[in-house]
């Protein structure tokens, strides 16, 4: 793979609330240098709903020689909202790339089910519902969501290329049928579950024949045993309060992170062999799901992607100062990056 990469997240902005409370800058700049020189890798996806939050932390990337790609994440927003997210982003990339960086404009993750305008229901539970509930309409609703998606994207890119002159993208979910000749790259939001791992590998190779450099973008598993099997629901063991936010796990759950570890690395091995172009493991550090040892059912960390667990008070052991320990993942990917 040319591009090695990881996703950083900067923080999730849905009705106004951020999911990273604290963006200390010192912070990220460390742990952005740790993710290039210890985890080897030479591109960063960074993600969040902040535009000011990915502008500083672009920059931080880039003077440590890292890929950018620049990452506006809408959630639960209208099409004229997105818009304006996208085009504040763009002159905020653009800003990025003219110091020399190499920057990659992310055009939206997964918006039909993320965000109004394309499927019908007010949140992306009753979105999935809506979608696979009836199985004997199901092509019908994705060909209907995909025509709005693309008209979307159409206004998307140009609205993005006014202001960004450098290589842009769209983090698809695979059921949606994106016109990628409006795009300079495919990026395919791809996760291997028990139902389709019989036939993931030749997914990626016929994605790849399709001529495009190929980017994977959010691929991973969480950390309870058995975890891989259900990617990507493996955060769905998670109870939330009445907004939204993360609360405690819905059963008990046995910690495997060496599951994880293993995980990534057959998916990365994977990619290589069929001739990706660009891979990011989702994701570095998930900041409201911390580990709790000691209260198994709010150890949200066993719910989370991270390759780090996320300590919720004082800092950890391996790399003092910072508020987190590596998992398994963490040491296999950096393996894997630096061979």
């Amino acid at each position: 793979m040319r591009a090695k990469g990881i996703a950083y997240d900067t923080g999730f902005v849905r009705g106004g609330e951020n999911s990273r409370e604290n963006f200390d800058l010192d912070l990220v700049k460390r742990e952005l240098a740790i993710i290039r020189d210890d985890l080897h890798c030479n591109a960063v996806h960074l993600v969040g709903g902040d535009p000011e939050r990915l502008e500083q932390a672009a920059h931080l990337a880039a003077e440590l020689g890292l890929e950018v790609w620049f990452s506006p994440y809408p959630l639960e927003l209208t099409p004229e909202e997105m818009l304006a997210l996208f085009a504040d982003g763009a002159r905020r990339a653009e800003r990025v790339r003219r110091t020399g960086a190499e920057v990659v404009f992310v055009t939206g993750v997964e918006l039909s089910l993320m965000d109004h305008g394309f499927l019908p229901g007010d949140d992306i539970a009753e979105r999935l519902e809506r979608l696979f509930g009836r199985p004997q309409s199901l092509g019908e609703r994705v060909a209907e969501a995909s025509a709005r998606l693309n008209d979307f994207l159409e206004e998307a890119v140009a609205t993005v290329r006014e202001r960004f002159l450098g290589k842009i993208t769209y983090a698809c979910i695979p059921f949606e049928r994106v016109d990628w000749t409006l795009f300079d790259i495919m990026a395919v939001e791809l996760i291997r579950s028990a139902e389709v791992a019989d036939r993931f590998q030749e997914g990626v190779r016929a994605l790849v024949a399709q001529g495009k450099p190929l980017a994977i973008t959010g691929f991973g598993t969480a950390t309870w045993r058995g975890a891989g099997e259900l990617a990507p629901r493996s955060m769905e063991i998670v109870e939330h309060d009445e907004i939204g936010r993360p609360v405690r796990l819905n059963g008990e759950y046995d910690r495997d992170e060496a599951g994880q570890a293993e995980y990534l690395r057959e998916l990365l091995e994977i990619f290589d062999a069929e001739g990706v172009d660009a891979a990011f493991v989702y994701l570095f550090a998930l900041s409201n799901y911390p580990h709790r040892p000691d209260d198994p059912r709010r150890d949200l960390d066993l719910a989370s992607l991270g390759i780090v667990k996320v300590l919720e008070n004082g800092d950890g052991e391996t790399y003092p100062g910072m508020p987190w320990e590596p998992k398994a993942a963490f040491a296999a990917l950096a393996e894997y990056y630096r061979g």
